[in-house]
């Protein structure tokens, strides 16, 4: 099954909307501070209209468990790394650069990204490469600390 995710809140206004942060542990040992989609809501937010994103920060998107993942990247103003993860928090594949877009880019040019896992980290474009990130590699984080 295909997720289909919209993005809809600026990332600076996500810790407003509740959103807990985790700590991810990339294979270098490079930390991010990754805020955590952890509903459908804030799933459809995600980082649309955000326009910039450091490098030590990111979104963990939580699903129930490993399927297919979808991700429309409609109004997501930036290009972003999106890292799948198993359940076992290795790397399935990793979607580098995809591309941003516009309100008013039409719909068929909108970059669409897909891959296997539970959970799907997003990063600024360039970070997963920078940082080992690569099928096989683990990704370390605990969701029961997430504050």
């Amino acid at each position: 099954m295909k997720r289909l995710l919209l993005f809809a809140l600026p990332f600076l206004l996500c810790a407003c909307g509740g959103y807990q942060t985790v700590t991810v542990t990339l294979p270098d040992g490079f930390a991010v501070r990754a805020r955590v989609a952890d509903t459908p809501e804030k799933q459809e937010k995600g980082l649309m209209f955000v326009k910039n994103l450091p490098e030590n920060e990111g979104m963990l998107f939580v699903f129930e468990q490993d399927e297919d993942q979808g991700f429309w990247m409609k109004n997501t103003l930036i290009d972003l790394d999106m890292v799948f993860i198993g359940s076992d928090k290795k790397v399935t594949s990793v979607a580098q650069e995809v591309e941003h877009s516009y309100t008013y880019t039409p719909d068929e040019d909108v970059a669409y990204a897909i891959g296997y896992g539970q959970y799907v980290l997003e990063l600024a474009a360039k970070t997963a490469a920078k940082h080992g990130v690569r099928p096989g590699a683990e990704i370390k984080f605990d969701l029961t600390g997430a504050k």
